[in-house]
């Protein structure tokens, strides 16, 4: 077994001496959450909790807690973070947290990716507590680390159900790339929502369509991760994220104007293995159908591996043209990427 880096050999504790690493790019995802109860998860959603802006507020404390990492943590290196992301998700009774954290620099940002989750999720727990004072946080745990000696570091799908040490500050031990094949089960209908709004990536304003994207792809029967809210001109780190775990499907929304910070359809042509262009074509000529300006979208969709991604406009009217044009095809289409699907025309 590999010593403990923060540990000397007199066994006292250490900060590690990290001036003779060279500076990369780290990147860590982390994420947790909040068991509580169907009627505060509704409320929750509603924006309706008695003390307002829960989710708004959980993510900027989640930032600040990340920014305030080497305080609460006493062996923690001081980080220039350029990047700290808070998303959250709802099941029936959760509130479900992810937090990632970006730098560059000789060591890495797990902790304070972890750390972003759990002051998200205590403030959660503050903002819900009048409600639901039983409410309890679960499951802070590291995702996925990138950059430095180790290189690429991706939580085991089986790992999930099992409580591991999170890994701080660039630990000495030796980890090793997972084979996609034991991240997801390919007979598993798998999806990601991904959101394009600086607004909503900074908290001024709230996201309105990944929710209704995430709801009608569990009720097509699809495992859901996110909505994961990205700013424009990060979309290319959040389809990257996206698709980490290779999905079945990727649904992005924003992003697809001719304003100068929209970026969603060249980011995603640069991870596109080949293109489905009647896809995109379908929903321009739905929403152009009732709102001329929806010509506008410059929208794709296309395979990246086996994972279907589709860019939809940011607008609830938008969103609601995508959904009813890709509804009556998503069966046969993932049927094919897997090798299937019945081809005769009928």
């Amino acid at each position: 077994m590999s010593e403990l880096s923060h540990v000397d050999r007199e066994g006292r504790a250490r900060m590690v001496d990290v001036s003779a690493k060279s500076d990369t790019t780290r990147i860590a995802v982390a994420a947790g959450e909040l068991q509580t109860t169907a009627e505060v998860v509704a409320l929750v959603r509603a924006d309706d909790m008695p003390k307002a802006d829960v989710l708004s507020t959980a993510r900027i404390a989640g930032i600040a807690g990340a920014k305030k990492t080497s305080e609460l943590i006493p062996l923690c290196h001081q980080l220039a973070l350029s990047s700290v992301r808070v998303e959250f998700g709802f099941t029936e009774d959760t509130i479900t947290i992810e937090a990632s954290a970006k730098t560059k620099g000789p060591t890495g940002v797990e902790m304070e990716a972890l750390t972003a989750v759990a002051v998200a999720g205590l403030t959660l727990h503050d903002m819900v507590k009048a409600v639901d004072p039983a409410a309890t946080l679960n499951g802070v745990r590291l995702l996925s680390k990138e950059g430095g000696k180790h290189g690429h570091w991706e939580r085991a799908a089986e790992q999930e159900a099992v409580d591991i040490p999170a890994i701080a500050d660039e630990p000495e031990t030796e980890t090793e790339d997972i084979a996609p094949e034991e991240i997801s089960d390919p007979d598993q209908r798998s999806a990601v929502v991904l959101v394009a709004s600086t607004g909503a990536a900074c908290g001024t304003r709230v996201d309105t369509t990944g929710p209704v994207l995430a709801e009608w792809l569990g009720g097509l029967g699809f495992s859901v991760r996110g909505p994961l809210i990205y700013a424009d001109a990060e979309i290319d780190i959040g389809l990257a994220d996206a698709l980490r775990f290779e999905p079945s499907l990727v649904i992005s929304t924003g992003g697809t104007g001719a304003s100068p910070t929209d970026a969603t359809p060249e980011a995603t042509l640069a991870v596109l293995d080949r293109e489905l262009p009647g896809i995109a074509e379908a929903i321009r000529q739905r929403g152009t159908a009732k709102f001329p300006l929806a010509a506008l979208s410059r929208g794709v969709a296309g395979l990246a591996g086996r994972s279907v991604v589709v860019n939809l406009p940011g607008s609830p009217g938008g969103v609601k043209d995508g959904m009813a044009v890709l509804e009556p095809l998503l069966d046969h289409l993932l049927a094919q990427v897997a090798g299937g699907g019945n081809h005769d025309n009928k």
